[in-house]
């Protein structure tokens, strides 16, 4: 197939485009190339071209014979306090809206759209009246050191998120893929498209942005213990997440385009082997020779207390199981390069 690809050049996108080449498609790559992301003055890599997605001029001349579109280009992060809105609004919604007019115009009708597990905002909870959601954490419980959810004086255990659970985002960048995801219902319903929305868990791997406010927090830990400085663990350690390989990903995004489903198709893609915070912190200090973590009982705004998949759906419809598990792909990412970042927001 003819693919368009944006955001190429950046963490998750290049790996994508190296496996979409190497599966025999027909790759059109663009990327921004942001200073924030790439560094000031930093050239498209070659076969990767210099396209703003916000801007129909640059996609116009791109899409006529485009099969389908995978749509990776977005800033990303938790953010850092709200001025982090515009560009959110503007790089992830704007700029998707903007991809979906110029595809209708092109008669391009097929989207793999690069989602996130931040949709959900808090996870499920199973408790002693059963499944249960929650809101956010009193500041008297976490000010005591109770950071899990309660109910009736009972802590409640995670159970894990399926697709059709409601959207509730804790942070502006989940605000902005929420919005992603509405834009491409609406598209999808008007023109009789499809679209793909693969809700990435905590992507980690080889080439990951460096330490910055808006980093993913195994590149944080990765990062400390580079400069050895031991990892800082917020809370008690015990949040509970999903950490896909980043290859991983690239095979999810491979299988969604050759599958083609119809309609709109949220899809969480993840490891299916879920793990705490503090289990990562000391799987890559352990693999890296220390130092050893420090839990600081600190609580970033924002922040869940636990988000874990249903990985089932992904597998029945695209056929896809993660195939690296964070025991192991966690002990080879504490060596591996990390890709050096300007100061602000990443864009990949």
């Amino acid at each position: 197939m003819r693919v368009l690809l944006t955001g190429a050049a950046g963490f998750i996108g290049s790996h994508i485009h190296a496996a979409l080449r190497a599966g025999g498609h027909e790759v059109v790559a663009v990327d921004l190339m942001l200073p924030a992301a790439h560094g000031p003055g930093a050239e498209p890599p070659a076969g990767v071209h210099q396209v703003d997605i916000r801007a129909a001029a640059g996609l116009d001349p791109l899409l006529p014979g485009i099969d389908v579109v995978c749509h990776q280009a977005a800033v990303v992060g938790a953010g850092v306090n709200t001025q982090d809105a515009p560009a959110y609004a503007g790089h992830n919604d704007y700029g998707t809206a903007v991809l979906l007019a110029a595809m209708e115009r092109a008669g391009c009708s097929r989207l793999v759209l690069a989602s996130s597990m931040v949709v959900y905002g808090e996870g499920l909870y199973q408790g002693p009246r059963g499944i249960v959601a929650v809101m956010g954490r009193s500041r008297e419980d976490i000010a005591a050191g109770r950071f899990e959810h309660r109910d009736n004086g009972t802590d409640l255990r995670w159970a894990p998120v399926p697709e059709d659970t409601p959207a509730r985002p804790r942070s502006l960048y989940a605000a902005s893929k929420v919005a992603q995801e509405n834009y491409a219902t609406a598209w999808a319903a008007a023109t009789g498209g499809a679209v793909t929305a693969l809700r990435y868990h905590n992507v980690y791997g080889p080439g990951m942005p460096r330490d910055t406010p808006y980093s993913g927090v195994a590149a944080i830990f990765r990062s400390a213990l580079a400069a050895g400085r031991a990892p800082q663990v917020f809370e008690d350690g015990r949040q509970a997440r999903d950490f896909v390989h980043v290859t991983d990903i690239a095979a999810a995004n491979m299988a969604a385009i050759e599958a083609a489903l119809p309609g709109f198709a949220p899809l969480n893609i993840c490891s299916g082997h879920p793990v705490t915070i503090g289990e990562v912190a000391r799987t890559l200090a352990a693999a890296h020779g220390g130092p050893d973590p420090v839990v600081t009982g600190a609580v970033r705004s924002g922040d869940v207390r636990h988000i874990v998949a249903d990985p089932a759906r992904a597998r029945q419809v695209l056929g896809f199981s993660a195939r690296i598990t964070p025991a192991a792909g966690l002990m080879e990412f504490a060596t591996a390069p990390l890709r050096p970042t300007a100061a602000g927001a990443t864009v990949g």
